[in-house]
């Protein structure tokens, strides 16, 4: 062991003595703030080392909830196996690192600190005591008086009881400096080669935990390899399959369906079709039908059981029907009930016509041979036949394609769209519907024309507006400015800048001057019941500055063309004020061209009992009005100054198609006028049987999901069924809705 301080130079108490022990007392002090810092960071480490495990377990976790999920997939659950005990295996070695290194952490580091650093700390304050007792001896040995024996005797005798002390002292010191700086080694080292041992067994059994599943890794790559190859394949094929199955010519229908006398498992036809229920309401629901063993069958889901609508075939007769009021209806006769049932089309309606009527016939003689049944099949099936959604629905859609205009994207011009957006009522490609999802509902609400159900009112909504209609307001300084429009092979980063500076930016509208109100002068008239109703023409000139006309008495100026023909000329109007005077006359491109300059869809107008353009639309009765406006945001609840909102307005004039659609867009059917009456109360008082029925249906559905708490469902389906009747009623036939019954008068809620 070197000696740090030699003990010659204690005895001295030499300026070199006192200079080696100041040098090892701040050696000391920050070895012991260094292996303190280290100490905490051993500490810090553990604990992440700890947590890392911890979420390494969980990990593990997963991979077998994985590999539980994937048990019939023997590859996928081998593999997951593997590697799960894998890394399991790893994190119970990392655990024992982490053990080990706490321990060695503990046994050298922490003990040194608190045994040797702090019997150091007591030694050196005992050294620094002497020392001040040696100095005090001494000075009291310098100033004795020389005539003074008895303190000169006293003064040399602590001087030598001092030195003595001091001599002890001062080698118990140099003794502990020596042992400690000796000490310091061997615990550093000995820490040092306990953790490199630790890291080296950890890694070293990583590495043979790791080696072992080399070989299973090599083997799963080239599989993985293998299978690749095959999905690149597949993918090829579903690709052009789909392609294929795109280029071909589609009817209105979207499905498939076929008569087959020998079907698996004895079902000979099958497909959706719509029931009449028995019950008091009569209404309708789609439910999924096939013929099977000699009787007709149906089901809403593939796990429900079958209901038996015909027992047997044998005992029916089949005619189609032409009494309701739904089209391609036909009817199942039998001798203890009759079923009406409606199809998709004039095409699968005679098809499960005539396969009802042969299977009835095939019922009668099963003993007919193959060839025979093989000709009746042809000559029923005539091939596939091609499903669809509702008639009236896939009518609407072709009509909306078909309006001049909307045979391309409204913003690229690319040739057969597929969506639109409600609020604007355009029809856009799938490219520009994806930029027009990305703006917000407050811009622009996205549908596509044929994966999504329509209602009446919105598929008359796209066909009063449309791409011509929407384009001569919102490009209508397009030439003016010079602006590029885009075409279908731009670059979607170029559409984007252009749909946005479009419809947000909106910089490509005429612009209103600041001082002005609105229009310079714009001509409102009842748009014509058939066709797209012409829009207003824009002037040739952005309008002028707003300049109150002076009063003149010389002459009274005479009237206008359009006054004298009865149409109401709008000088200088507030754009709300424009799309208010709009909705009175249901004009459905002014009321756009007012939203597009900033029309508020809420605008109250305070000369007129604070009446709200939805609420003119009510009283105009225009049930596309109405659905424009709510697509762009108005509020069904907003009332006047009578307390009546658009429900109660629309009770009141009687529009039964209105009032349907408010209680569809969330309308409250108990809410209150400024008399104390609500929408059915006003009902009853003008005997309207119609608006009393879905009010109180509408009431008490809302009881019911109320009562039913968070677990209730989205409606009853009676009452869905019957909603949407008298949807399709309102837009198709909307004078069968024109009932009285002054009975009402005097029934009660």
């Amino acid at each position: 062991m070197a000696i740090i301080v030699d003990f010659q130079e204690c005895l001295k108490d030499s300026l070199k003595f006192r200079a080696s022990v100041e040098g090892v007392e701040l050696q000391v002090t920050d070895l012991e703030s260094k292996l303190e810092k280290l100490v905490k960071l051993s500490s810090a480490l553990l604990d992440t080392g700890r947590a890392y495990s911890a979420a390494n377990k969980q990990f593990v976790n997963g991979l077998r909830d994985l590999s539980l999920h994937s048990k019939d997939d023997q590859m996928i659950h081998e593999s997951l196996e593997k590697f799960s005990q894998s890394i399991n295996n790893l994190t119970e070695l990392h655990s024992v690192l982490i053990e080990t290194t706490q321990k060695s952490v503990k046994q050298h580091l922490q003990t040194f600190i608190k045994e040797d650093v702090r019997k150091f700390k007591e030694t050196k304050k005992q050294f620094d005591r002497i020392s001040e007792d040696l100095e005090t001896a001494l000075n009291r040995n310098a100033q004795a008086p020389p005539r003074k024996q008895h303190e000169i005797e006293e003064a040399t005798g602590g001087l030598l009881t001092a030195r003595k002390a001091f001599r002890h002292g001062s080698l118990d010191y140099v003794l502990q400096i020596n042992v400690i700086q000796a000490k310091q080694k061997n615990e550093i080292l000995q820490f040092l080669v306990s953790l490199m041992d630790a890291q080296t067994w950890f890694f070293t059994q990583g590495f043979e935990t790791l080696r072992e599943l080399e070989s299973y890794g090599k083997k799963l790559a080239e599989q993985l390899h293998q299978l690749v190859l095959n999905s690149a394949r597949e993918k090829r094929d579903m690709e052009q399959r789909h392609a294929a199955i795109k280029q071909k010519t589609m009817s209105c229908d979207d499905s498939m369906v076929e008569f087959n006398i020998d079907g698996p498992d004895g079902v000979l036809m099958e497909g959706y079709l719509f029931k009449r229920a028995s019950n008091a309401f009569k209404t309708w629901n789609r439910r999924w039908f096939s013929i099977q063993n000699n009787q007709l069958v149906y089901r809403k889901k593939l796990k429900d059981s079958l209901t038996v609508v015909v027992e047997d075939l044998r005992l029916c007769t089949v005619k189609p029907s032409s009494d309701t009021e739904r089209r391609f209806c036909f009817e199942v006769v039998s001798p203890s009930k009759s079923c009406m049932m409606q199809a998709d089309s004039e095409k699968q309606q005679q098809l499960w016509i005539q396969a009802v009527q042969s299977s009835i016939a095939t019922a009668f003689n099963e003993s007919r041979d193959d060839n025979s049944r093989l000709e009746r099949t042809s000559s029923v099936s005539g091939g596939f036949l091609e499903l669809s959604g509702e008639v009236s629905e896939g009518k609407g859609l072709e009509q909306v394609q078909g309006i001049r205009g909307n045979g391309g994207c409204c913003d690229c011009g690319e040739g057969q769209p597929e969506w639109a957006s409600i609020n604007l009522g355009i029809t856009l490609c799938i490219e520009c519907s994806g930029i027009h999802r990305s703006l917000g509902v407050h811009f622009s609400k996205v549908r596509s024309l044929t994966l999504d159900s329509w209602e009446p009112e919105l598929l008359k909504l796209m066909c009063e507006l449309g791409n011509q209609t929407i384009n001569r307001i919102y490009e209508a300084r397009v030439e003016e400015m010079t602006v590029k429009k885009p075409n279908p092979s731009t670059t979607r980063q170029e559409k984007e800048a252009w749909i946005r500076a479009k419809y947000v930016e909106k910089k490509f509208i005429w612009k209103f001057p600041e001082s002005a109100g609105g229009l310079q002068r714009v001509s409102v008239k009842r748009p014509p019941r058939t066709g797209i109703p012409e829009r207003s023409p824009k002037p040739e000139k952005p309008p002028k500055p707003f300049l109150k006309p002076r009063k003149s008495a010389a002459a009274k100026p005479e009237p206008s063309a359009e006054e004298e023909s009865g149409v109401e000329p709008l000088r200088d109007l507030h754009p709300g004020a424009l799309l208010y005077r709009a909705a009175t006359f249901q004009n459905l491109p002014v009321m756009a061209d007012a939203l597009a300059h900033g029309a508020d869809v809420n605008w109250v107008n305070g000369s007129e009992e604070n009446r709200t353009p939805l609420i003119q639309a009510v009283t105009a009765g225009s049930l596309v009005a109405c659905e424009f406006l709510l697509q762009n945001g108005a509020n069904v609840n907003q009332k006047d100054l009578h307390g009546q909102g658009p429900l109660h307005h629309a009770t009141v004039h009687g529009h039964t198609g209105l009032v349907c659609l408010f209680l569809k867009r969330g309308a409250s059917q108990t809410a209150v006028d400024n008399n104390g009456k609500d929408p059915i109360t006003i009902a009853i008082d003008t005997a309207n049987a119609d608006i009393v029925t879905l009010l109180r249906l509408a009431k008490m559905n809302e009881e019911m999901r109320e009562a039913e708490g968070v677990f209730c469902q989205s409606g009853d389906e009676t009452y869905n069924d019957i909603f949407r009747d008298f949807s399709q009623m309102a837009s198709n036939n909307p004078e069968k809705l024109k009932r009285r019954s002054y009975d009402l008068r005097t029934s009660t809620l």
